[in-house]
């Protein structure tokens, strides 16, 4: 049973994480639309009155692209960190919304409004993680970082590639990102190759008599040739779950009526696995292309430009930091399964530099980027605790008993 302070001082925490967050959502922030200042300074503002360092992410370009907290342990140790973006999806179609998108209204048990799920309930919460330990005898091992990521909707993930380019930051030994939902921790996903083919042909008017292959005629045949690729199926050997896919996502090019088209960029989509990784990929995407080329020959090759490559990743159940959430979540009583995800996300950009990582474990939700986003509230102090305690054992002992 939990005592009458403790409950009433855990309760207490709950409405400041909800404040908080509420505070978040009434400030728009959409990926690559909003001005991350005002969202940014309730952050700055909170922390500032709890003595939590922190200081602002530029990137190259000297742009704001996240805040990162830094709470130091008294002993030697690995660093941890907590990751949630503090920037949102749009908004959509606002006549479909039945509320305000910033709202930030508590109804019935959620909290209302565009981020609240994705993912400012969970910033609010690891916001307050660490201005517990700030507050506290920093007897602890290593330290912990928050990762307030605001160029994570725009698929830049700007805030993560200066928290780990910046010379000051210690690297972190593993990273829990807050997205929602309750029912399972994703511990690996899929990595992604994508790439643009330009395929060309010569241009010519769509009545001449003389007959002219487009660029869209060879374009069309090689997504059919893509379409129709074998990929191989998950492999069991390494244990990871899910097998390749291969999507055309994008097909630009030509205008009007009356001119055939020289050009056409095709934009390929590849998730790979430990056994179709990027190299494979990008060999049987050059192999069709060249097929094309042979038997529908352009005046120059269909060329290839790579725009992203990030490895797949996977952990054991035992390793950090997904053993510490886990186990937390056994201790609360919660059957929490971990999860190989097929969509990739901030875990493969981090797999790439060799950090771990998990994503999820959080609130249930509604809506996400979608109408309507929500985030149930009834969950949040057992999330709150489960996370408590897995940093707990990660910094070999922080808090008080819980």
């Amino acid at each position: 049973m939990i005592d009458g302070p403790r409950k009433a001082g855990r309760d207490e925490t709950v409405r400041s994480v909800v404040e908080l967050a509420q505070e978040l959502v009434r400030r728009p922030s959409r990926g690559g639309i909003d001005d991350y200042g005002p969202v940014l300074g309730v952050l700055e503002e909170w922390l500032s009155a709890r003595a939590v360092p922190h200081r602002r992410l530029h990137d190259g370009a000297g742009a704001v692209v996240g805040l990162l907290a830094e709470v130091a342990g008294g002993r030697p140790g690995p660093w941890w960190t907590l990751d949630a973006c503090v920037d949102t999806a749009p908004y959509g179609d606002l006549a479909r919304w039945s509320f305000p998108p910033a709202c930030g209204e508590v109804r019935d048990g959620w909290l209302l409004g565009r981020g609240a799920a994705d993912s400012k309930l969970a910033a609010a919460m690891y916001c307050h993680l660490a201005a517990a330990l700030a507050a506290g005898p920093r007897d602890f091992a290593g330290g912990l970082a928050v990762l307030l990521d605001v160029d994570e909707h725009t698929g830049g993930f700007g805030g993560a590639r200066a928290y780990l380019a910046d010379p000051h930051a210690v690297r972190p030994a593993g990273v829990i990102i807050g997205y929602p939902g309750m029912d399972e921790v994703v511990v690996g996903g899929r990595g992604l190759w994508r790439a643009t083919l330009t395929v060309h042909a010569p241009s010519g008017h769509s009545g001449s008599s003389r007959t002219v292959t487009s660029a869209i005629t060879r374009a069309a045949r090689l997504v059919g040739l893509l379409d129709a690729a074998d990929l191989p199926g998950a492999d069991g050997a390494s244990g990871f779950p899910l097998g390749p896919k291969l999507t055309v996502t994008a097909f630009h090019g030509g205008q009007g009526f009356s001119v055939t088209p020289d050009r056409v960029d095709i934009n390929v989509d590849v998730r790979t696995t430990p056994g179709f990784d990027a190299h494979a990929a990008e060999t049987l995407v050059r192999k069709a292309a060249a097929e094309v080329d042979a038997e529908l020959p352009g005046p120059v090759p269909t060329s290839l430009s790579e725009v992203a490559s990030w490895p797949p990743f996977r952990l054991g159940a035992d390793e950090q930091p997904a053993a510490a959430l886990l186990s937390a979540a056994r201790q609360a009583g919660l059957d929490v399964r971990a999860k190989t995800a097929g969509p990739s996300n901030i875990g493969n950009l981090l797999a790439g530099q060799g950090i771990p990582a998990t994503a999820g474990f959080g609130v249930p939700y509604e809506g996400l980027h979608g109408i309507d986003e929500r985030a149930s509230l009834a969950e949040l102090a057992d999330v709150y605790v489960i996370h408590q305690r897995a940093v707990d054992e990660l910094l070999g002992g922080a808090f008080q008993s819980t």
